[in-house]
């Protein structure tokens, strides 16, 4: 089995120097020097805008931001870094996709209840707009998608499928490549939420069959204000662009403009360079670490976190087993608030954790039937066994306290 070095990881990682166990990287994960040292790089020594300037700063500047889209189409199998759309984070990927597709009253759109509501508002808003009829496919308490409930949805009616490939709340893994066959089969896209994939575990668009991926740099190491919006070849000529402007024509005269190919159409303005380069930089550490022992060391932090739980009175575990799930944990003590139990961590231990709906009140509210939310717990490459302890023996003196 690959694995690494935790203990040498966490070097990477000055913040961990103050004593903090960081248990809520589905949120945000930390970002390691190498990564800050590349953004500074760029800051102190060729700071100067892309694609616009003739001079060697400017010019490197461009060659490192285009570096960065080879690199991240390599990362997630791209057949090419022009399927590759710099955004600022999944959000903005999904709303450029959202109003980009040129939907209309004809079309539906399958998405379900497990989402993010990044993956759920955009399609909603496009009912709201364009009259498109929206579906949701319902999963089971565990968070399971069956992909026979899409048979049944999806139509030739249908646009497009949008799916969580993690649920950001319960870590199950959704059957991705299923679903896909069954929108292709009927001519729909299928759009993917990769926010809590992409930094767990490794992702080939080509292998999932999805036409459209949305990721954040911000959960996988890298810097806030980077994300991608990955763009199928095939489809990449047939969306429109959400903004127009700097970057994104090739010509404009006083008739109209004719818009650049590939994905600087959809680029307008100048982008986030520093964070892109800071993306670049956190995707070759994450290849450095390899992305299947950092799959194989949160799973097997998960199934402590599970287990560990699972044998505390007072305390409900929501989501499935560990072996179908990544690191996500999501559970609630008897008689306290998941806030409650969230802000006793962060005193008595110094665990970060986080507390709520997850901007996800349809499955916690609908599905899990928690009003008030869930405490949830998400592991990284950088988390110990030992911080694990730490936490189960808080909440088994917290628990017995309630």
């Amino acid at each position: 089995m690959e694995m690494f070095d935790v203990q040498k990881v966490r070097e990477d990682f000055p913040l961990l120097n103050t004593g903090v166990i960081y248990f809520d990287s589905a949120a945000s994960s930390l970002t390691p020097k190498t990564v800050i040292d590349r953004m500074l790089e760029y800051y102190l020594e060729y700071r100067a805008n892309i694609e616009r300037g003739l001079y060697r700063l400017s010019q490197r500047a461009s060659e490192e931001y285009e570096a960065a889209r080879k690199e991240v189409a390599s990362f997630i199998g791209a057949r090419s870094p022009d399927e590759i759309v710099f955004v600022k984070n999944t959000t903005e990927g999904i709303n450029l996709a959202a109003h980009s597709l040129k939907l209309g009253k004809e079309d539906k759109v399958v998405t379900t209840l497990l989402e993010h509501h990044s993956n759920l508002l955009p399609w909603l808003r496009c009912s709201e707009r364009y009259g498109v009829k929206v579906e949701m496919v319902k999963p089971s308490r565990e968070g399971f998608l069956d992909p026979a409930d899409f048979e049944r949805v999806i139509d030739d009616r249908t646009r497009l499928v949008a799916v969580a490939h993690v649920s950001n709340v319960l870590g199950t893994i959704t059957p991705v490549r299923e679903i896909a066959e069954i929108a292709h089969e009927h001519g729909a896209l299928i759009l993917v939420d990769g926010a809590q994939s992409v930094p767990h575990m490794k992702v080939n668009v080509r292998e999932l069959g999805c036409d459209l991926l949305a990721f954040s740099g911000h959960k996988m190491c890298g810097p806030t204000g980077s994300g991608v919006l990955y763009v199928s070849r095939s489809l990449l000529g047939k969306l429109d662009p959400l903004y127009l402007g700097g970057g994104t024509v090739e010509l404009v005269d006083l008739n109209g403009y004719r818009l650049l190919e590939g994905p600087a159409k959809f680029e307008a303005g100048t982008p986030a360079i520093g964070e892109v380069i800071g993306l670049k930089a956190a995707v070759k550490y994450l290849e450095s670490l390899g992305m299947n022992a950092i799959e194989q060391h949160e799973k097997m932090l998960s199934k402590k976190v599970y287990e560990g739980l699972s044998q505390v009175d007072k305390v409900e575990v929501y989501g499935p087993e560990p072996k179908f799930k990544l690191g996500v944990t999501s559970f609630n003590v008897e008689g306290l608030s998941p806030h409650d139990v969230a802000l006793i961590l962060d005193s008595m231990a110094k665990i970060a954790v986080r507390s709520g709906m997850h901007c996800a009140q349809p499955l916690v509210r609908s599905i899990l039937g928690r009003q008030q939310g869930t405490v949830r717990l998400s592991p990284y490459l950088y988390n110990t066994v030992e911080e694990v302890e730490k936490f189960l023996a808080a909440i088994e003196q917290i628990a017995g306290s309630a």
